[in-house]
């Protein structure tokens, strides 16, 4: 395994007095795509929230680059090179997909107070490169956020372009790596295929580290270097998709399901 650029080390997070994660620990290598998979509540969100700040860990640390980031605001932790998506989409849907896209260089932007309101020339150079470095995550795409798409507001699209749109919003925050929560819910077969190779382009044409939460195992088995399998904020089994597709502990998480449901 490559070394180690995030790591979760003994997490634990209470919310009264149910354990969400119980001393999780994982590390995701630079340039790997690692997806976590469990049942529902296995604390798979929660996850995502204590990396990025949302949550703070009651125990354990979270470290990025050998660094800890536990304490860090949110928008820190995107400028330090960590960007999500949200297992329900989140966008402003009366702004157009151009300006939503733009919104994600917010945590890059260098312009004060001062400087928006006069339109200075510095502000004006830099709202074009802001513009551009939008306009190229939109494109990563293809046809789907291209062309007049991008003046229409965000309510307009598909929901499966709205997810495209998420994913384009947090490129544009030049991240070192993604967070994926259940990037193809609610996707038709075609569109979960398509997004499949999206993830993995991420790694292999923008040279991203890719964490994902994901239910559908096609998905899971087609993007996957390793794989965290988790129930009840436990880690239960960590290799392969095939290794933990054949874990005992695993199959009897999902509810007693055959291997070959899984598989």
């Amino acid at each position: 395994m490559s070394p180690a650029l995030l790591e979760v080390d003994g997490v634990t997070k209470r919310f009264g007095g149910l354990s969400a994660l119980n001393d999780l620990s994982f590390s995701v290598g630079d340039g790997e795509i690692v997806s976590i998979i469990g049942p529902n509540g296995a604390g798979k969100s929660t996850v995502f929230n204590v990396i990025t700040g949302l949550y703070p860990p009651d125990e354990g640390d979270v470290r990025l680059r050998g660094q800890s980031i536990v304490g860090l605001s949110p928008n820190r932790i995107t400028k330090a090179g960590i960007a999500r998506t949200f297992q329900n989409v989140h966008l402003f849907p009366n702004m157009s997909v151009l300006e939503n896209a733009m919104v994600g260089q917010h945590s890059r932007s260098k312009a004060g107070v001062f400087g928006s309101i006069a339109r200075t020339p510095r502000v004006r150079r830099e709202e074009a490169v802001i513009r551009q470095r939008a306009e190229e995550c939109l494109g990563f795409f293809g046809k789907r956020l291209a062309g007049y798409r991008q003046d229409q507001p965000a309510f307009a699209l598909s929901y499966a372009n709205r997810r495209r749109l998420e994913m384009a919003r947090a490129l544009a925050t030049d991240p070192v790596m993604m967070l994926l929560d259940e990037p193809t819910a609610g996707m038709n077969p075609k569109e979960t295929l398509e997004l499949r190779d999206h993830i993995v382009r991420m790694r292999d044409e923008l040279s991203l580290t890719v964490l994902v939460i994901e239910h559908d195992m096609r998905v899971v088995k087609g993007v996957s270097d390793r794989v965290v399998a988790c129930d009840y904020g436990r880690k239960i089994a960590e290799g392969t998709y095939e290794e933990v597709a054949n874990d005992e502990q695993v199959i009897e998480a999902y509810l007693g399901k055959r291997h070959e449901e899984l598989g």
